[in-house]
């Protein structure tokens, strides 16, 4: 099997999550850029081989090519039974955020936001590390650290687009005080990896929230959804959001020359389901962790419930005793209301997630056995569940499919990683360049225009 020597042989490779941390450890070597039909992805600032070791080393907190438990084995405190298929788990509640502006803002129930709240205003915590919209670019994302809640509810809400939090975990180091972290199941992986070889970060991080995930679309997979919602020009988009506004809420869509009652919208079915998981990058294939399992706390949707006219739900899963306690504060301060639930709320929640843990496990055989780049996953039980949970028909769709995939997404070939360049909006001529003009690719380039991408 091809194994990678730097953290650009794994985003050739299509191994890549595009979680940043690589550009973080090695910020003289690795730039994250957007790439239109792959997502975030790193390239190098300096020519490959020229001498810098830090692309290399990086590969350490990658979470493309590793991701391990120390052991498969529940600890004390953890949730016995859901351990093989859901990674640690000491406490299970369902609910809401108290607050009926974040409930409404937030995809489900608005418990990240309203618990990364608490944490600024009730826990002293310095600020939280999210991705937000692009101002100048409002369906690109950029990683922002902010220091109030109010700063937190304009953001709140799925982001169904490329994104790479850990580019910017040096605000994390700098802030002054532990922060949230607040990502995509990848993405707190890295940190958990990232953490470790770096004492201020691990110093400085208060709590890990994890977004329950089935695979970041890419931004063509955006473009398309504004198609469908009829903004033809994207240089003349005002706002999208992908959920919210209600459970599971829908995605919307506002141009600058719409009037007030104007109403561009996809159900979630027609938005996620028709278009944006078409476009998964092809690492989501591959991902054994989808609720977040190196998170202190994991939030998701409950879909075992019927959604339309509730107002919105989360599921939310203590996995450390950290998150136990930080959850309980939130609860006693009156920020969130939850009640606690039975074990089996999870997988009923999440029925197509333990198949797809599964399938996993036929996928990187597969691409094992081709002699192609497969992540290494260590502690998360994939084969038994294979073996006992997917029919046979299941159990060779991730064999044939996988061969299928080597030959229609040439994974035999290195990925072409070209920077997108988003069209310019128009201005009028009088007006001053905006600060992101001076480099259109990068998601950093406002907070810190050393670090620019191309």
């Amino acid at each position: 099997m091809a194994r990678p020597h730097t953290v650009h042989d794994v985003a050739a490779g299509r191994l890549c999550t595009g979680c940043g941390v690589c550009a973080y450890l090695a910020p003289d070597e690795v730039r994250m850029v957007d790439v239109l039909d792959h997502g975030r992805r790193p390239l190098p600032i300096t020519p490959v081989g020229s001498g810098g070791r830090g692309a290399a080393a990086a590969l350490d907190c990658c979470p493309g090519v590793r991701l391990g438990h120390g052991s498969s084995r529940p600890a004390p405190g953890e949730i016995a039974e859901l351990r093989p298929a859901w990674g640690p788990v000491r406490a299970l509640w369902e609910g809401y955020a108290a607050d009926p502006a974040i409930r409404h803002a937030g995809s489900s129930g608005g418990v990240a936001t309203a618990l990364a709240g608490h944490c600024l205003t009730g826990e002293g915590m310095a600020g939280v590390l999210h991705i937000g919209a692009r101002p100048d670019v409002p369906y690109l994302n950029e990683t922002r650290l902010s220091r109030t809640p109010a700063e937190l509810l304009a953001n709140a809400g799925s982001r169904y687009a490329p994104a790479s939090p850990c580019d910017r975990l040096d605000l994390v180091e700098a802030a002054g005080g532990p922060c949230v972290f607040v990502g995509k199941p990848c993405d707190v992986a890295a940190v958990r990896m990232a953490r470790q070889v770096r004492p201020e970060l691990d110093r400085r991080l208060g709590l890990t929230i994890a977004i329950f995930c089935a695979g970041t679309p890419t931004s063509r997979g955006t473009l398309e959804m504004l198609e469908r919602l009829g903004v033809t020009d994207p240089t003349r988009l005002a706002s999208v959001h992908y959920r919210g506004a209600g459970w599971p809420g829908s995605a919307r869509a506002r141009t600058v020359d719409d009037p007030p009652e104007r109403r561009r919208e996809l159900s979630y079915a027609e938005s996620w389901g028709d278009i944006l998981q078409k476009h998964r990058q092809w690492r989501c294939s591959l991902c054994a962790d989808h609720t977040g399992e190196f998170a202190d706390v994991a939030v998701g949707d409950p879909w075992y419930r019927p959604t339309g006219d509730d107002p919105g739900q989360s599921l939310v899963l203590a996995r450390t005793e950290r998150g136990v306690r930080l959850v309980e504060a939130a609860v006693a301060a009156g920020v969130l209301v939850l009640t606690p639930v039975a074990p089996d709320i999870l997988p009923a929640s999440q029925p197509n997630l333990l198949r797809a843990r599964g399938a996993v496990w036929g996928r990187i055989t597969t691409l094992r056995a081709a002699g192609l780049m497969a992540p290494r996953l260590r502690n998360l039980p994939m084969a038994g569940i294979w073996w006992r949970h997917l029919s046979i028909v299941e159990k060779l769709r991730s064999v044939v499919g996988t061969l299928r995939r080597i030959r229609t997404k040439r994974l035999r070939e290195p990925a072409v990683l070209d920077p997108y360049r988003p069209p310019a909006r128009p201005r009028p001529a009088s007006s001053v360049p905006p600060i992101s003009s001076v480099n259109p690719t990068s998601t950093a380039a406002v907070a810190r225009p050393e670090r620019s991408a191309g």
